[in-house]
């Protein structure tokens, strides 16, 4: 132990070097110390680095493998709360947990998980903050290391915030460091009186809640607020000046304002510093009162006020009751919240869950007034909250009553949705705060569609609860991938209130969700603003709440004021912005109306109106509230259109002020919302914004809020203080974010596997740990792999699963049904058309462009699990290649091993703290306490990390709330400078703060009546003076979730509904425009009283096809319910509906005519799936309820309901008969169960409309477009077969353009067949000569192509011709009789062109062979074309077979080809090698043939096979073998004789448990008899039949031979073979153990060749090393460096590889070397280097498993050529300008002939070529200096001078200047008497630098070496 080695594990904290733990024997436990690194703890360099989360280890540290502690057996362990909690450190036991180093208390405290600043932050980004983070936002608060400076605040800084607006004084506030300092320094009076007034003014923002909040947190923790504030209160009671005296009552009222918002913000951590202050306040009030200062009875009421809560929370805080700062809204003696909505949680309370009250409620007054606008306001929050209250209240109480019944799964209920064995599993930070992944049970939904299911749909609220809903957590959907959702994954966002709970919530901890099916945040922002409006500030209360019949005119509009509507009388739209000018001055000259004279207005003619219209444009121009009611087709939008046109027109009117607003449209939908904007953008270009759901409107796109806000123009135009704001927040989420996903990340990696025991070490007790690491004594079995697991083994998940080992449950059937995995037959989507699915539509009318969840890349996530995973996982369940399958473990047992350990992962049970203290030996537990134990352990892990969360996920949710403010206010900037400010009602909802700032004063609500009434008052703010309801009561209502509230307190009624019913004057449109005259009947009486037709609908012409054009279809084919959710779905309606819609598009309408309606959902499916796009492809399928403002040409309708029982659902509710009849222009087609509907009055009234008309029966009768008087009954979809084509069986007989008649049925389509191809054949005569087409007859005939005979003018021959071909076009075919410029004969065609010449002739190669070529190619030859010889070299290799290559393959002999001779050698597998020719055979290649009883190896031969470790089946009656399959066996060979009999009746031959002979002693007695070890013709001789070949055998000889040693040294390693035969020995009972010896020891050859993988790595980066070392390969050979690069750092390189690459190392770089002389050569000699190094590059850079010795050899000889030749061309390129004597040149010429050669380079070339060049050394220096270079390099360093001092004269003597190396004088040179040197720093002209001698580029004294300096390049040169 003393030895062991520290290692690294994953979190920094724990990476303290020099840390070694020792072990003791433990006192109640015998045998040797257990090694604590044992099999079960990885190396170092197995482990991924990673960041531990910060702090001292407390009782129980997040550290997942506190190895390094040496205290184990005296360290304190904090015993667990029955909970699960971990309790305080006061607690200890008497074995202890292993408790961190002493020393790590005085360690600094580490960055959590990863260490580094801000910058390196940056890299990774949050994709919530990059779109935001431009240039702008740089700060130079920063520095550039990412430490934040502290920005003082002085008292300037806080004078100019005192003048500015409270939410900017509050976010500056709010994000400057400095102000911390500034509260914790002494200041003077008049600064202390003016940080109250700063911080009081900000404190009244009413939009930044969130940054109010981090304002006055640092001032509760401040010395300001303890020390200098209470100081300063003291002073003025003692302050003598009188002057200063009358000012402290405002500064006491500004202290009070304070106090009152620090304690209803902080009512548990501020509570003693207000209660302080109010102390020393009160006398000093009294005091300045006796003085004569007057005190207000404001300053009286605010100080009681403030002295009550602080006396109601000192109340709480002694019962226990004030734990958490929790906003209080309520004074303590106002009326309690069940009388003031004010005060009333949003969340539903526990006594609303638990006890049977009914809450306090009022019904909507639909025909009287309210007494006051405070109970309006009172009625409307409690009918809105108790509509999403109820259903989960009554919900959660049924599910109480039936919590014990055993069908509680499978059972529905009404008002919720229940999802079990829910499960918090990890935090994720998302733009709103933090998140966490959900998961929940998904079996008992397992027919749940989630694609189209409203389960769990945006914004929805949940409820949470793990003690039967005692403790309530609630959350909503934050977000929804159906795809997650198949698998039980959603992600939450709990509510403020329920953070705190989930600090001790644990990951197994397992709870109930109920989910409501309410849209819970629109509730929310509604709730919200109804407790915030105050009475008095409820815009037009004498209407809304008094409702006066007599409304007056818009407060904007005095009498006099006038209006130009010139703008609504142009034909074409215009900008009112652009011009603006031209009417201002239109109005200044003459076209001036009064608009409350009626008398003054254009006609409605002018105006493009019809007179209904022309009233509500008048009533909307004129009066301050306007209603308009407009039944369907009657032109709401257009009337509403012209409106906002009539206002923007004359803004000036209704915005005469400075400040503007903009007018402010209201949709209930996004597709609404996009039509009205639409329309605007006709006549307004500028200015426009839209806030709502994703827009489909691309013209739209550019003004969505998302858009304009990250628009560059804006982010210019944003004020600094956000600007700097926004950088601050997102810095500090960032922060908080890189921990919380680090923590994460460890969280779910343990619910994706089994934790390796290294992790869990210090939650394990010591004795357990010791028992655990002792493992199993079974010494047979060895386990692979050094990061094998033990717990792995304990949890039956091993080698122990498949073994009778004690203590492991092999069968484990309590798993067993939580193994099934179902599956469904999904639909391809890409065959059918894409149908809007409610779900779909639903979520995007929820979720608001800009807060779409924006979560991280979902790979990049999943590979950074994977990667954690494999580190900290022992058994990893989602990855494939588990630790079993190294083991062996067979496919099938792996399979069950998963599915057993994900059964007990889902499993929350855990073994008590008691019971684990109880247990001695972990290996004598059952498998089922093993995973209570193991469940324990990893509890205890995991409430470590949560625990180290909470205060991140705190200060990231807080960062993430004042982000949201911000980007609230920055969207008030946006919207304060539109014109048109679009919403839908859920963006109204959102934005509510930020419209109740903009204050617009005009309101247009489109859609008004579908709107709830709570809804559009809080949209209204007090600014508001003009309202626009625009609307159709008489159709779609609002929308409830509770029918008794609907219908009873009348929660459906509509503002714009209630004011028609309550009188109020409104203008209803008269005039449909949509619907003909029939269609329209059925409204007009039964719906609207009366509803005139525009004679634009007269003129729709009939529906063709169809006899009518309005028709119902009866029938009684029984409805059927979806399985989940109250829908329903008629599929004998839909295969109509479908059928027909065919149909129609068969009578030639274009599918985008013709739209499909149904009344439910589940009908939706079941359409979609009759319908392929290929034939539906644009026809719309919709909802009745998401079609309202729709309409289309054909509507046809499924109405879905027919049942015995007469149940109708809301297809008795007006209104939605209204919309479903009124969507058709010109045809509507219904199909429905009439007699059951006409027990609804209104459908019994329309009923008697179409039996009027004849408009209604069981069968449709089609009409036939051709033939008229053919008509088709159809009352089913199949029917329409009678008219396949669309019109009638008769034949179409129709006479095409060709003359043929068309084969098809009647079709009405294509009546002019101009789409139609006759495939009849062609009859035109093409030629004169009478030739007919032999085309298909739609195709074009093109010209005759028959063929005549034509003589060719050109030659004269008679050829065949195509008919319509000109002879002097064709080409003439007969052979060519001229005669080419070689003298051979041309052998192209008469007619082409002569070809070059084919004809063999022989040619003298430049290697001197002779061959036959082309004769064109001997003519190239002759010009320097290079040709390839073919002659066989035949040269003897080095292994001495003859070379296959040819002379040019083989460079001349240079570079021989690869022998590819077989191998034939024996493999040690048995097989013979099939490699080419090689001394070192490769593994072999074929399939293993390896097998036993229960299975065969399915690898190459040459690889590891895997052992089966099934048991062993070599049994009999006699012995039984105990051991594995793989293993050698444990029993002796059985001699008994064979009991059976074989199929002919006698006795076996063979012995007892041996496979049975197929041979019979007396039916082949001489095949059984033949002697072949001398014993087969006894009597009681038995055999044995080897079941790889059938030979036969007598056992005793065979006995022998099979264990019959080989002798001596040289004993090959192999199988034994059949002796007949010679066929490898692989399967026998009886020589089993002598074949697994065998195959053992062929399995270590195996391992041996294949080499170990981590030394091969190891050996890897050695060599990657070398070739770093070797830059030069780099520098001169950049491709082959990268290729060895790569090839090297590749996972599993072989040995062969890594000896290829050495090689080519060592190569590459004698050749880099010989390439940097290229320099030193002339053009001449590099043209010729270069060849042939580049040959020898090619050579190098060919593919190769290995190199031969004939490779190495031909590469050592010509890379020793070329090293020769290099260095000949460079002596003699030094010499080339002195003459050499005739002998030396005479042996430069031989040498040069020889090394410039292409034949071999021969040992006795390369001895003489040796002898030369060291002939030549003296003679040829290679520095042309006349010294050697031993010399000159001694000469130099004798100098001592750096580069550029050596100088020559003209004819080259080498001379030195000393000094600074310029000259300065000159002189005569000793050897030939020229001048040398030079004067005033310049060299004599003649002379020049010798750079030769010192290898300068630069004489010493230039500037250029001045500057360089480079010593280095001399020593290189040395």
């Amino acid at each position: 132990r003393e030895n062991h080695r520290p290692f690294s594990v994953p979190f920094s904290a724990l990476q303290n070097s020099g840390i070694s733990r020792h072990s003791t024997r433990p006192s109640d436990q015998s045998g040797p110390p257990v090694s604590r690194r044992a099999l079960s703890t990885p190396r170092q360099e197995q482990l991924l680095t990673a960041r531990e989360f910060g702090g001292r280890n407390q009782e129980r540290t997040c550290n997942p493998n506190p190895r390094h502690q040496d205290e184990r057996r005296n360290a304190a362990r904090a015993p667990r709360h029955p909970s699960g909690r971990v309790p305080g450190p006061q607690g200890n036991r008497q074995e202890g947990r292993r408790e961190q180093h002493n020393e790590r208390r005085n360690e600094p405290r580490r960055r959590d998980f990863h260490e580094g600043g801000r910058g390196r932050q940056g890299d990774r980004g949050n994709p919530h903050f990059q779109r935001r983070g431009g240039p702008e936002h740089t700060r130079e608060g920063y520095a550039k290391d990412g430490e934040q400076h502290v920005r003082k605040i002085g008292y300037k800084t806080m004078e100019v915030l005192l003048d500015k607006d409270p939410s900017e004084i509050v976010i500056t506030l709010a994000c400057n460091s400095g102000l911390k300092d500034l509260l914790n320094q002494q200041v003077n009076t008049n600064f202390i009186q003016l940080i109250c007034k700063v911080l009081c003014k900000a404190c009244k923002s009413r939009t930044d809640r969130q940054s109010i909040q981090h304002l006055l947190s640092i001032v509760k923790d401040s010395a300001f607020l303890k020390n200098y504030l209470p100081r300063y209160v003291v002073q003025m009671a003692t302050d003598p000046m009188p002057s200063r005296r009358k000012q402290y009552p405002e500064y006491i009222e500004n202290i009070l304002f304070l106090l009152q918002e620090l304690v209803s913000i902080f009512p548990a951590s501020s509570v003693q510093e207000t209660s302080m202050m109010i102390l020393v306040l009160e006398p000093t009030v009294n005091t300045l009162r006796a003085a004569g200062v007057s005190i207000g009875d404001q300053i009286e009421k605010s100080m009681e006020k403030v002295q009550n809560i602080i006396h109601h929370l000192q109340e709480r805080r002694r019962d226990g009751t004030l734990r958490t700062d929790t906003r209080l809204f309520l004074d303590p003696h106002e009326t309690g919240p069940e009388d003031n909505y004010r005060t009333m949680t949003i969340y539903p309370t526990y006594s609303e869950v638990h006890l049977d009250e009914k809450p306090f409620l009022r019904p909507n007054l639909i025909s009287e007034k309210y007494d006051s606008a405070e109970v309006y306001l009172d009625t409307h929050f409690r009918l809105l909250r108790e509509d999403f209250v109820r259903p989960l209240r009554e919900g959660i109480v049924e599910l109480l009553q039936n919590y014990d019944d055993k069908g509680l799964r499978r059972r529905k209920f009404d008002d919720i949705r229940v999802y079990f064995n829910t499960r918090i599993k990890v935090p994720l930070c998302t733009s709103t705060g933090v998140g966490y992944k959900i998961e929940f049970d998904t079996r008992p939904l397992k027919f749940v569609r989630w694609q189209n299911s409203k389960r769990l749909l945006y914004g929805s609220l949940v409820c949470m609860s793990r003690d039967n809903f005692e403790t309530l957590l609630f959350a909503t959907v934050s977000d929804r991938d159906p795809e997650e959702l198949k698998k039980g994954i959603v992600h939450l966002s709990f509510n403020e209130r329920s953070r705190p709970i989930l600090a001790e919530v644990q990951p197994s901890d397992s709870f109930l969700m109920v989910e409501t099916t309410a849209y819970f945040e629109a509730y929310r922002h509604v709730l919200e603003g109804l407790q915030e409006i105050r009475g008095e500030d409820v815009p037009f209360q004498k209407y809304i709440v008094e409702c006066w019949a007599d409304i007056s005119a818009p407060s904007y509009l005095l009498f006099g004021d006038t209006y130009n509507l010139e703008a609504l009388m142009k034909e074409g739209s215009h900008d009112c912005e652009e011009d603006f000018e031209p009417h201002l001055e239109f109005v200044r000259r003459q076209n001036k109306i009064n608009v409350l004279n009626p008398a003054s207005w254009p006609s409605k003619q002018a105006l493009k109106l019809d007179e209904s219209q022309m009233e509500a444009l008048q009533m909307a121009l004129t009066k301050e509230l306007a209603i308009i009611q407009g039944p369907p087709g009657t032109g709401k939008t257009y009337v509403g259109l012209k409106i906002v046109q009539a206002l923007l027109a004359n803004e000036p009117v209704w915005q005469p002020g400075l400040r503007k607003c903009p007018i402010l449209v209201v949709c209930y939908t996004n597709h609404a919302l996009d039509q009205f904007l639409e329309g605007i953008y006709g006549f307004l270009h500028r200015g426009l914004v839209r806030v709502g759901g994703r827009s489909n409107s691309e013209l739209l796109k550019k003004f969505t809020l998302k858009e304009l806000r990250n628009s560059r123009d804006f982010r210019r135009k944003l004020p600094q203080h956000l600007r700097g704001a926004y950088f601050e927040v997102t810095n500090q989420m960032r922060e908080s974010e890189q921990k919380i996903c680090e923590a994460a990340k460890h969280l779910e990696c343990t619910t994706h596997g089994v934790l390796h025991e290294q992790f869990l070490e210090k939650y394990i007790l010591e004795r357990h740990w010791n028992s655990l690491q002792r493992g199993l004594a079974y010494d047979d079995f060895h386990f692979s792999g050094r990061r094998h697991s033990m717990i792995v083994e304990w949890l039956g998940l091993g080698f122990t699963a498949v073994t009778g080992i004690p203590g492991v449950d092999q069968q484990n059937p309590e798993n067993t049904d939580a193994q099934q995995e179902d599956s469904e037959d999904e639909d391809r989507e890409e065959e059918f058309i894409h149908i809007s699915e409610e779900a779909e539509l639903i979520q995007a009318e929820r979720v608001i462009d800009d807060e779409e969840p924006k979560l991280r890349s979902k790979k990049k996530h999943d590979g950074d699990i994977a990667e954690l995973a494999n580190m900290l996982l022992a058994m990893n369940l989602e990855n494939q290649a588990t630790q079993q399958a190294q083991m062996g473990v067979q496919r099938d047992q792996k399979k069950k091993m998963k599915q057993k350990a994900k059964a007990e992962l889902l499993k929350s049970g855990a073994m008590s703290e008691m019971e684990e203290k109880g247990i001695i030996n972990i290996w004598t537990l059952p498998l089922k306490d093993r995973w209570h134990l193991y469940r324990l352990w990893l509890s205890a892990y995991q409430i470590d990390i949560r625990r180290r969360l909470v205060q991140h996920e705190q200060l990231y949710q807080a960062a993430a709330d004042r982000l949201a403010e911000l980007r609230l206010q920055e969207d008030l900037w946006v919207l304060k400078e539109a014109k048109v400010v679009g919403m839908t009602t859920t963006g109204a909802a959102k934005y509510r703060k930020v419209l109740q700032e903009v204050g617009p004063r005009i309101v247009v609500v489109e859609e008004a009546a579908e709107v709830l009434e709570a809804h559009l008052i809080t949209t209204l703010s007090s600014a508001c003076q003009h309202l626009i309801l625009i609307g159709d009561h008489q159709q779609l209502r609002p929308s409830a979730t509770v029918y008794d509230l609907a219908r009873n307190f009348y929660l459906e009624v509509s503002l714009f509904e209630r004011l028609v019913k309550m009188n109020v004057p409104y203008v209803r449109l008269d005039y449909q425009h949509r619907m003909r005259p029939e269609i329209a009947e059925l409204l007009t009486p039964h719906i609207y009283e009366q509803l005139e037709n525009h004679p634009s609908v007269m003129e729709y012409e009939n529906i063709k096809g169809v006899s009518s054009d309005l028709y119902f279809l009866e029938h009684d084919f029984p409805e059927e319910e979806i399985q989940d959710g109250k829908s329903h779905q008629n599929r004998h309606e839909a295969a109509f509906v479908v059928a027909l819609c065919h149909y129609l598009i068969c009578q030639d309408y274009s599918p985008s005519q013709i739209t499909i309606l149904t009344t439910y959902t589940g009908q939706l499916f079941c359409l979609r799936k009759m319908m392929p796009s290929k034939k539906f492809a644009g026809v719309r399928v919709h909802v009745v309820d998401k079609y309202q403002g729709e309409e289309n040409d054909i509507i046809l309708l499924s109405l879905v309901r027919s049942n015995r029982a007469g149940k109708v659902g809301f297809l008795q509710i007006a209104n939605r008969i209204c919309v479903a009849l009124s969507r058709a222009k010109k045809g509507l087609y219904c199909i429905g169960n009439m007699s059951m509907l006409a027990n609804v009055p209104l459908w019994s009234k329309i009923m008697h409309t179409l039996r009027e008309k004849g408009n209604i029966g069981h069968s449709l009768m089609l009409t036939c477009q051709n033939h008229p008087k053919t008509a088709t009954l159809v009352s089913k979809a199949d029917d329409f077969s009678q008219v396949p084509e669309g019109g009638c069986s008769l034949p179409c007989n129709f006479r095409l353009d060709c003359g043929h008649v068309c084969t098809r049925a009647c079709h009405p389509y294509d009546m002019e067949h101009k789409k139609f191809n006759c495939m009849k054949p062609c009859q035109k005569v093409l030629c004169q000569d009478g030739h007919r087409c032999p085309r298909s007859c739609y195709e074009k005939c093109g010209n005759c192509r028959v063929k005549v005979d034509k003589v060719i003018p050109l030659c004269g021959h008679l050829q065949k011709v195509p008919c319509s071909m000109d002879p002097e076009n064709f080409s003439c075919k007969e052979p060519c009789s001229k005669t080419l410029w070689c003298g051979h004969q041309c052998v192209a065609s008469c007619g082409e062109d002569c070809a070059t010449c084919t004809v063999k002739v022989p040619i003298t190669l430049k290697c001197n062979h002779t061959q036959e070529v082309e004769c064109y190619i001997k003519e190239a030859a002759r010009i320097g074309t290079s040709v390839a010889c073919k002659e066989k070299c035949k040269a003897l290799l080095d292994c001495a077979h003859q070379c296959t290559g040819s002379c040019h393959r083989c460079y001349e002999g240079r570079f021989h080809a690869s022998c590819t001779q077989p191998c034939r050698r024996l493999l040690i597998c048995s097989h013979e090698c099939l490699e080419p020719c090689t001394n070192q055979c490769p593994p072999c290649r074929r399939p293993c043939q390896n097998v036993c009883k229960h299975s065969k190896c399915g690898r190459k031969c040459g690889e590891l096979c895997t052992p089966c470790i099934e048991p062993c089946e070599w049994a009999c009656r006699h012995y039984r073998c105990q051991r594995l399959c793989s293993e050698p066996c444990d029993r002796p060979p059985c001699n008994e004789p064979c009991r059976k009999r074989l199929k002919c009746g006698h006795p076996c031959i063979g012995l007892c448990g041996e496979l049975c002979p197929k041979k019979c002693r007396v039916c082949h007695n001489a095949e059984v008899t033949e002697i072949m070890f001398g014993s087969e013709d006894e009597p009681d001789a038995r055999f044995v039949q080897l079941e790889d070949c059938g030979h036969i055998f007598e056992v005793s000889g065979l006995d022998r031979y099979m264990n019959q040693e080989e002798d001596g040294e040289g004993t090959v390693i192999k199988l034994k073979d059949c002796p007949r035969c010679r066929t490898p020995i692989r399967k026998n009972l009886r020589y089993g153990s002598i074949i697994k010896k065998s195959l053992g020891e062929i399995e270590k050859v195996k391992k041996i060749v294949k080499g170990d993988p981590e030394e091969n790595m190891r050996n890897g980066q050695h060599l990657m090393a070398v070739l770093k070392e070797h830059a030069i390969i780099a520098q001169q050979f950049q491709l082959q460096n990268k290729r060895l690069s790569s090839a090297l750092l590749s996972s599993g390189i072989s040995m062969q590889d890594l000896s290829v690459a050495e090689n080519k190392i060592t190569f590459l770089s004698r050749l880099a070397e010989l390439k940097s002389q290229e320099a030193r050569l002339n053009f001449d000699m590099k043209g010729k280097f270069i060849t042939k190094l580049n040959e020898c590059l090619r050579w190098l850079d060919k593919s190769r498993s290995k190199f031969t010795g004939q490779e190495l050899m031909d590469l050592q000889s010509e890379i020793q050529r070329i090293t020769f030749l290099v260095d000949l061309y460079v002596r003699c390129n030094i010499a080339s300008s002195r003459k050499l004597n005739s002998s030396t040149e005479q042996d430069i010429n031989s040498i040069q002939i020889i090394l410039e050669g292409t034949k071999k380079f021969t040992e006795e070339e390369e001895q003489f070529v040796r002898e030369k060049m060291e002939k030549l050394k003296s003679v040829l220096p290679a520095t042309g200096l006349g010294i050697s270079d031993c010399d000159r390099v001694m000469i130099i360093k004798a100098m001592g001078l750096r580069q550029g001092h050596w100088f020559k004269c003209p004819n080259g003597h080498v001379y030195v200047i000393t000094e600074c190396g310029g000259a300065m004088e000159k002189s005569k040179c000793p050897d030939c008497n020229a001048t040398i040197g030079g004067m005033d720093h310049a060299l004599e002209s003649s002379n020049q630098l010798a750079s030769e001698m010192d290898g300068a580029q630069h004489s010493a004294w230039s500037d250029i070496a001045n500057n360089m300096m480079n010593f280095a390049d001399l020593r290189r040169f040395l």
